[in-house]
């Protein structure tokens, strides 16, 4: 099928995470991606052991590299010329950064008027506008953070998700202002701004709680304040993650496990449930943990009661469910194979299970400025000074150290 994007050429100024996500999702959908960075390249690229870490592999796959130095006249007049010969620019440096790299919306629309201009910045119009923003940052301004806590501490979930729904929204707003008018195309996405419209659902819970005087109970919301919600060990030492959202779940984990029928009846509504949420939570607890998982698994889904176990990441992309034809994207890379799911909507996909890997740093630098009409003499001028850089040898990781067992 004609990939959607296919002919589009995008400029990824990004670092990290939200914007390389959002230009690896455009890559997927058929756009050309050139990944623009400084001489001492994507700080990804140094995240595990000195070399690249999991957010190059798996964000930056099938992109190319321009390394340019923007601090430079050169460099300027290289950006200028490849803004003037692409579709969509996206970044995600602070605002500050950006009026200093010469790449804000107004600079970047007088080398191309007809530009999709997009901005994740920490923080949308207002009173922090300037301020720096991330991933953490985010979950602790939004109440995501408060109610997790290890320890009493609040602390971070850990995958940076409000950085990949800040590239997501970047997505659509890319693909509406495609279908603008010249100067209409400017997008701007705040990672705050994204927290907070991903945290709707529990912030009205919060003001309906409020107004009709029901106490806050500080257990995150939502679902996971329903007893029989969660992770339950088994016989064999798995862990089984139950969905107990209705009454009709309760009905059905009660006949599947052959609960007692007084049990069953006794907390047959959620509002019974809640009010006896700790025997509750031993009733579930002790019938998980009287079988094994294959056993427990057996008899849930012959009633159609929703789980999984709880997978250790290194057991994830050995499912079936995960191996079936187009889900996962296979190339080499530093000497390692690696397969990344892809993006899940498979009438969309413009990538084959055999991809490209993520670029050297400026691997692609010549040919692109010989693309947008730079001459060899000129590459080799710029390159000589430093304004641009080109690929020097793979990517290297420093072996781990020995385990000294006393």
């Amino acid at each position: 099928m004609h990939a959607i994007l296919a002919g589009k050429r995008v400029i990824e100024l990004g670092t990290m995470l939200a914007a390389p996500f959002a230009a690896h999702v455009l890559a997927q959908l058929g756009a050309e991606v050139i990944k623009v960075e400084p001489p001492i390249g994507d700080p990804t690229r140094k995240m595990v052991r000195g070399g690249p870490g999991g957010t190059l592999i798996a964000y930056s796959r099938g992109k190319k590299s321009i390394c340019i130095d923007l601090k430079t006249a050169e460099g300027q007049a290289v950006l200028a010329k490849l803004v003037a010969a692409t579709d969509i620019v996206m970044h995600n440096l602070a605002p500050q950064s950006a009026r200093r790299l010469n790449v804000t919306y107004e600079q970047c629309r007088r080398s191309n008027p007809e530009l999709v201009y997009c901005h994740i910045q920490g923080y949308g119009p207002g009173p922090r506008a300037d301020e720096l923003a991330s991933n953490p940052i985010i979950e602790a301004a939004t109440g995501v953070m408060h109610d997790h806590r290890i320890d009493g501490r609040p602390s971070r979930l850990g995958p940076s998700y409000h950085d990949q729904f800040a590239g997501l929204y970047a997505v659509i707003g890319i693909l509406a202002a495609l279908d603008a008018q010249p100067g209409e195309r400017l997008v701007e996405v705040g990672l705050y701004e994204a927290g907070l419209h991903v945290a709707a659902r529990d912030l009205a819970g919060f003001q309906l709680k409020e107004q009709i005087g029901v106490e806050p109970t500080g257990d995150g919301g939502g679902e996971f304040a329903m007893p029989g919600y969660g992770a339950y060990e088994t016989a064999d030492g798995r862990w089984m993650y139950l969905i107990m959202l209705t009454d009709a779940h309760w009905s059905k984990f009660c006949h599947a496990l052959a609960l007692a029928e007084g049990k069953a009846a006794a907390f047959a509504t959620i509002r019974g449930r809640k009010r006896e949420r700790p025997q509750v939570e031993e009733i579930v607890r002790n019938a998980i943990r009287a079988l094994t998982y294959d056993q427990a698994a057996a008899r849930l889904q012959a009633v159609g009661f929703g789980f999984t176990e709880v997978k250790a990441g290194m057991d994830v992309l050995k499912e079936p469910q995960s191996q079936q034809p187009g889900k996962l994207a296979r190339f080499a890379f530093g000497g390692f194979h690696f397969a990344m799911p892809n993006l899940p909507l498979p009438c969309q996909l413009a990538t084959s299970e055999t991809e490209l890997p993520p670029p050297l740093l400026g691997e692609h630098t010549i040919e692109i400025m010989r693309a947008i009409g730079f001459t060899d003499s000129e590459c080799a001028a710029f390159t000589a000074s430093g304004a641009v850089v080109v690929a020097e040898g793979g990517p290297k990781w420093a072996p781990p150290r020995e385990r000294h067992v006393s």
